[in-house]
Parts: C-alpha cells; structure tokens; sequence
C-alpha cells in the first residue's frame, strides 16, 4: 500500500541529452480501493490566486478513489478497528454521517469483506442515499436532531452496533484514529507537493478530524511557522468558540454546505486547540458564488465545502505577504449536490439565486 512520506523520490530520465529528474508517482495499489487512497494532487488555482497575488493551492480530494477527503478518515478508523480485535472478518462497520465517510466506508466494507450500516440525518441529498445503497450499505436515514438528543443519528449508529455480534460502532467524531489520518498522509503530502514552502492552512471542519490533523503536522514541522486558521459555515459554534476562547458557543443560522459545522467540539479537535491561529465565518452567500467561480474561472466542478475552503483561503492569503502561499481541501466534487446547487429553483428558495453575477447564472441549469 503506498503511503505519502516527506521525502519525495524522483526518477531520473534523459532529455536532450541532459539529464531531468521528475517526481515518481507509483502508479499501481498492490492493495486495491484501500491503498489508491490518499496521494491526491495539490493544484494551484491560478486565475484565483493571480487576482490576489497569493497563492492558492488546494489539495484535490476529489480524487481518492471514494470521491472526498474521508476515505482516508474511512479506511484509518476501520484500520484501529482492526488493529484493537474490535471486529473480525465478516464483521459489521457500523456509523453516523452525513454522507462521505459512509460512501468511503462503504467502499473499504467491500473491498475487506465487511457488512456496512449507515445512519445519517435525512436533510442530506438523496444521491448520497442512493450511492450508499448502490455500494450495498444498509441505510437509515433518520431525523436531523441535535447531539444532545438520544435519537441523533450519531447515537442510534452506536446503539444499533451495541445489538449485534462483531459489529463495532467506528464513531468517527471521537475517534481520533481519523485525526490520525490526516498526520500521517494529508499534511506530510502537502509539506512534500510543496517543498516546506507553506505559509499557511485553513478548512472547515465537521468531525475535525481534517483540519486538526493536517494542522497538527504542517505545525509540528514548521516549528509553528504554518499558520492554522479554521473556517465555519453559518449554524456552527466553533467560530464563536475559537473567537472567544473558548467562553462562547454561538450557532446562529444554518447553511446548504452538508458535512461541516458542529455544535460541540469534537475529541478529533480538542488536542489541536491550542494550535489555531484564527478562525473565519464564511456566508452561503460567499460560498455559493465560489462554487460558480471555480467551475467557470477553474474548470473545477466541486461541492459547497471546497467552494468554503477556498473562500476562507482568499481571507487568509489577504492577511499574508504578496507571494505567500495558503493551502485548503477540496473535499469532493458537485456530483453529489447537483440537483440543488445548480438549480434555479433551488436557489431562489434558498434566496441564493440573486447573490449569483449575471454572468454565472448560465451554469444554473437545472429544476
């Protein structure tokens, strides 16, 4: 299984008789859907980056084998699970999300043989539920209620593993094997992609597991130098609570973005506390018009989280030297959420439809 290190290798070929070295990217996973997972391209952005004098380099989640950054957090706390005899070969890999870590989860169940159960709040797009069904996940999608409720999703996945015989409840909010994730593949591949010139991170989080762990890494190497900056959506406390330190957990609104936010802080977040730096609130409205810019000035075709990201990157590049470079996450593409974000009707329901430049609202094309 290939695994991101901090030393790049090259191989080196001849090129007009001179000799070239070029980065060496193994192209083969001996191991199948879990080991293609992870060692994602970092793209600069450049017409975004070019228009602020920054640089903007985003890592292209998308592009693991499951479609989002959480297959590494999918195949990771499985791997713990693993690892702790918490489940054994036949098996039940139960959980709570809203969407991505069931898909990649789902995908790893069957590449190793185990039984999958989703529960997830029906807010969620019905593609999601679909694609979970189509990877032979059994579904339950459940009222969206709070943390606090005994009937949120988080806490009915959990019950639901407690009634049955090898079954583990892989609880990815509070299992920090997904932090862990992000410290031994997403941080070291940016710092590598980069050669150590990174200036600073930001993402937003849901479990916290992303933005926690790659912090903690690009930190650690950087004896501090990285900048952390955590950004929200509307209807999130940690903006409140990271702006406060810690003495105020505000929520105010809800958002369209699906998967970011929380209400608490989760045990993925609370050892990385004190290495951010800042955090940043970034409306729908922001969001939304990112999610057309990218696809129109960048040819990427991503959903309401990395449209965010790339929102709070531009916030956090304007606050640096002109040259400086800031990284985020594209954490899946728009397949997804299509029959939402980019339909009319959907957007003037949401009132997000007017927010759109004129000349943009050509990609709102379906109803």
């Amino acid at each position: 299984m290939f695994r991101a290190h901090t030393t790049k290798r090259f191989i080196s070929i001849s090129l007009n008789q001179q000799s070239v070295k070029l980065p060496f990217v193994p192209l083969v996973s001996e191991n199948g859907f879990p080991g293609a997972i992870g060692n994602t391209p970092l793209l600069r952005l450049p017409r975004i980056s070019d228009s602020i004098g920054r640089n903007i380099y985003a890592k292209a989640e998308f592009m693991n084998p499951g479609g989002s950054i959480k297959d590494r957090a999918a195949l990771y706390v499985i791997k713990d699970a693993e690892e702790k005899g918490l489940i054994k070969p036949g098996g039940t890999i139960v959980e709570g999300t809203a969407g991505n870590t069931g898909i990649g989860l789902a995908h790893v169940c069957r590449a190793k043989g185990y039984n999958c159960v989703i529960y997830m709040p029906n807010t969620q797009s019905k593609s999601k539920i679909e694609t979970l069904r189509l990877l032979g996940a059994e579904v339950y999608p459940v009222p969206a209620v709070a943390f606090t409720d005994p009937m949120n999703y988080n806490h009915q996945a959990k019950r639901h593993a407690e009634s049955l015989d090898n079954a583990v409840w892989t609880n990815q909010f509070d299992n920090t094997a997904n932090r862990q994730a992000h410290i031994e593949t997403t941080g070291p591949e940016i710092w590598a992609q980069l050669d150590g010139q990174v200036d600073a991170f930001t993402c937003s989080t849901g479990t916290g597991g992303t933005f926690a762990g790659t912090s903690r890494y690009l930190k650690s190497i950087s004896n501090g130098r990285v900048k952390a900056v955590l950004a929200d959506p509307p209807g999130s406390v940690l903006y409140s609570y990271i702006k406060s330190n810690g003495q105020n957990m505000e929520r105010g609104g809800s958002s369209f973005t699906e998967g970011i936010g929380q209400g608490r802080v989760t045990d993925n977040l609370k050892p990385d506390l004190d290495i951010i730096d800042d955090a940043v609130k970034i409306p729908d409205e922001d969001s939304i018009v990112m999610v057309y810019r990218l696809l129109d000035e960048e040819g990427l075709y991503l959903g309401g989280t990395g449209a965010l990201n790339v929102v709070a990157a531009i916030e956090v590049a304007k606050t640096l030297p002109e040259g400086s470079n800031v990284v985020t996450i594209l954490a899946d593409s728009a397949h997804k959420y299509s029959d939402r974000i980019f339909s009319k009707t959907w957007l003037k329901e949401k009132n997000l439809y007017n927010v759109l430049p004129e000349h943009l609202k050509k990609y709102a094309t379906l109803d």
